[in-house]
């Protein structure tokens, strides 16, 4: 998603580079065509569950960073995103907590959607998003950190009215545990396969899966 994601930035002059890194995004297709997301079978305690990150000034044109997001539910990804932000922001904090703040958007959206599928426990309560940047919780939680935050936008303190309405709450998780990793940033091998399989990605020949 992400290799797509930032390819798709050169889409209106394409060089020759650019035709290489898609020959190679292709490669990768064709090598995991019989790749998919397993589902399990919901169980008591199973919730939406969000993951939300941005990578800081990544866009070395315009210095705007890249937001993701990936939701869980059943054991696998139901819903993921990676897009370059519509601002240049000042610091690692504010970029993430614009990232929270579209990551929040779509909560509210998938929250509606699984309500009406008939799943009501899975949305019963606070939804749980994990960000891996302290700062960025301490912002979406106090409104004395006005300093900090009075210059951004005010479309990204829908957050702050989630979280205090209490339709999300922010919680930290750490840096090797921040699955929207896989969306932001370049990855190594080892790292990458391993937050694949966390998306709930399988190898449907190596279970029985005929296509």
């Amino acid at each position: 998603m992400y290799a797509v994601c930032k390819l798709s930035r050169f889409m209106d002059k394409p060089t020759k580079q650019h035709m290489l890194a898609a020959k190679k995004i292709l490669r990768y297709l064709k090598g995991t065509q019989k790749y998919g997301i397993l589902y399990k079978r919901q169980e008591e305690g199973d919730c939406l569950l969000g993951y939300t990150d941005s990578d800081y000034a990544g866009d070395l044109d315009d210095r705007r960073s890249t937001s993701g997001y990936t939701f869980f539910l059943a054991g696998g990804a139901i819903s993921w995103s990676s897009k370059k932000q519509p601002v240049v922001t000042l610091s690692t904090t504010e970029a993430e907590f614009v990232a929270a703040s579209f990551c929040a958007a779509q909560c509210v959206w998938l929250r509606r959607i699984v309500a009406q599928m008939g799943w009501l426990d899975c949305v019963e309560g606070t939804t749980r998003i994990m960000c891996d940047n302290s700062s960025a919780i301490k912002l979406s939680k106090n409104p004395v950190m006005h300093g900090r935050s009075k210059h951004i936008d005010v479309r990204f303190h829908f957050l702050r009215e989630l979280a205090r309405n209490g339709t999300i709450e922010l919680e930290h998780c750490g840096t090797k545990e921040q699955v929207a990793d896989i969306m932001t940033k370049p990855l190594k091998l080892d790292t990458f396969q391993l937050l694949r399989s966390i998306l709930g990605m399988v190898n449907g020949a190596e279970l029985g899966i005929e296509d």
